[in-house]
């Protein structure tokens, strides 16, 4: 895993990047939560997804927002400067792996809305997996038709985000042909995954590649990779 900078819309943006070992290997960005509440690519949970894609076998880039750890500029937290600098974090992935033909994207709460217009407006990407999307605080209607089969999961126990909400977005999002989202909830979970985070960890590396092998796409696996994080899996 590489710290990386590049240039933002706003200043340098810091990241975190993983290079496969397979130079056709899907990429992925995983984006984190709110930076107005704390948000940042070493949160918990998107840490967990980017670990979980690592040993997937993806390249995989995390980044911190504008204004968050040592990305330049003023946070921004409307979502539309959110929504530039993960567009400009994208281009970047996109030309360290030009060899890779297949691009995801993913998302944590907030992360998770910003997520969703990168793959309204990046027909490339052809898949996705939103953890705890803020369905509750901001409207998900613009996935209409949603462009891309993918993976949502919720924490049922979530003190933030009602699951039923959740649950109704994925089958509004079901209602398209050729389009299958897959709906996993995570029994006993509150919305930091505080003791359930090895259940979301495993529930990823089992979905996704469902969904690649639905598609008949056969990735190459990697070898499994530790990285380490101060207090990454919780006590049970």
């Amino acid at each position: 895993m590489a710290e990386v900078f590049f240039n933002g819309v706003s200043g340098r943006l810091e990241g975190r990047f993983h290079r496969s070992e397979n130079p056709r290997a899907p990429m992925i960005l995983v984006l984190h939560p709110h930076p107005s509440y704390g948000g940042s690519m070493n949160d918990r949970v998107t840490y967990a997804l980017f670990q979980a894609f690592v040993n997937m076998g993806f390249s995989v880039l995390r980044f911190n927002y504008r204004g968050v750890g040592h990305s330049k500029g003023e946070i921004d937290g409307s979502g539309a400067g959110e929504l530039a600098d993960a567009i400009v974090a994208l281009d970047w992935l996109q030309n360290m792996d030009t060899e890779s033909n297949t691009c995801w994207i993913a998302g944590y709460s907030f992360g998770a809305y910003i997520a969703a217009q990168v793959l309204m407006r990046r027909p490339e990407i052809k898949g996705f997996v939103f953890v705890n999307p803020p369905v509750n605080s901001y409207h998900f209607d613009f996935l209409s038709p949603c462009p891309s089969s993918g993976l949502v999961v919720q924490a049922n126990k979530d003190e933030f985000i009602p699951e039923p909400l959740v649950r109704a977005l994925v089958e509004q999002l079901n209602g398209h042909e050729l389009i299958e989202v897959e709906y996993k909830t995570i029994a006993g979970a509150d919305h930091t995954y505080s003791r359930t985070l090895k259940a979301l960890y495993d529930c990823v590396m089992k979905a996704v590649p469902a969904l690649q092998s639905k598609r008949g796409r056969k990735n190459k696996r990697a070898k499994k990779v530790e990285i380490p994080n101060d207090d990454y899996w919780p006590e049970s």
